[in-house]
């Protein structure tokens, strides 16, 4: 049964937006009154079906809703907020912190390198730091990757990985300590959307079809597309595009390969046909894409 709170929530593309991931990066990093600001400090609530939270909170105080439960805040506190869990914030006004939002190839690099510690990073939870060992190593190095990631410099990619993957094992090693909140129960369908979202991450550049994948997860394509409506928003080929287009993006913004390179690289037959692809979702060709990043 579809739970009635999931299904009346929005599925959004960026921290309280429905637009798309509007950067080649793979983490997205602001200050939470240049969101929470204009908006009265009020974050309604809603999901992300791939997309991460992960919030410091250096003063100020509010309150998380997750999955439909309120939970006091106060600072100096980290959030964790993983994809597909149904959350609002309602912050007081002028709270100070920083808003990190981690992409899906993000966060499954993440879940490789932590191991064992991946369990206490990726759930749902609100973690206190004062007097705690990492309180001031946590805000020395989100200070650090908000500057990183506001003022490009020489080697920008590999620093801002280093960063946020020491500050997840901060914030795991302060998870491993106290658990607040468990893991939301999800039914079966929502283990299929994470599995065809594996998929998508490890064959997106072989051009696979969406009926090939549901097959290895033995469900319909019809079934799929339904579910990945029903929990993520958009069609299972628009979760496959949305891949393509993102490393499209980063290999035009990161990179001196070619255009015809790029289209090869991710499976394209022809140069042609992915500056069409490109230009379809992005409304500009790839020349002008990079021209424009550049």
């Amino acid at each position: 049964m579809i739970d009635a709170l999931e299904r009346a929530v929005p599925v959004f593309k960026l921290y309280g937006e429905t637009q798309h991931w509007p950067t080649p990066d793979l983490l997205h990093c602001e200050l939470i009154r240049e969101r929470s600001g204009p908006h009265d400090w009020h974050i309604p609530p809603h999901r992300h079906a791939d997309l991460m939270h992960l919030l410091y909170i250096r003063r100020g105080a509010g309150e998380l809703h997750l999955e439909g439960v309120g939970h006091p805040i106060a600072a100096p506190s980290v959030l964790v907020v993983p994809a597909m869990v149904i959350h609002g914030f309602d912050f007081e006004r002028d709270t100070d912190g920083y808003a990190i939002t981690l992409s899906r190839p993000l966060i499954g690099e993440l879940s490789e390198r932590l191991g064992a510690q991946e369990q206490a990073f990726f759930q749902p939870a609100h973690f206190p730091l004062a007097d705690q060992p990492e309180a001031a190593a946590i805000d020395g190095l989100v200070t650090q990757l908000h500057a990183e990631y506001r003022y490009p410099a020489a080697g920008r990619e590999p620093m801002l990985h280093a960063m946020i993957q020491a500050l997840a094992v901060l914030v795991a090693r302060r998870a491993e300590r106290r658990h607040i909140h468990q893991r939301p129960h999800r039914d079966k369908g929502y283990t299929h959307l994470v599995r065809y979202q594996g998929l998508v991450e490890q064959h997106y550049r072989e051009q696979p079809s969406v009926a090939s994948l549901a097959d290895r997860l033995g469900i319909t394509g019809t079934y799929l597309n339904t579910l990945c409506q029903r929990l993520a928003g958009v069609s299972a080929q628009q979760l496959l595009h949305e891949r393509v287009m993102l490393e499209a993006k980063r290999l035009l913004t990161y990179t001196r390969m070619t255009v015809s390179q790029v289209a090869d690289a991710l499976g394209f037959s022809e140069p042609a046909y992915f500056t069409r692809f490109f230009k379809r979702h992005t409304g500009l060709s790839p020349r002008a894409f990079r021209e424009r990043r550049a």
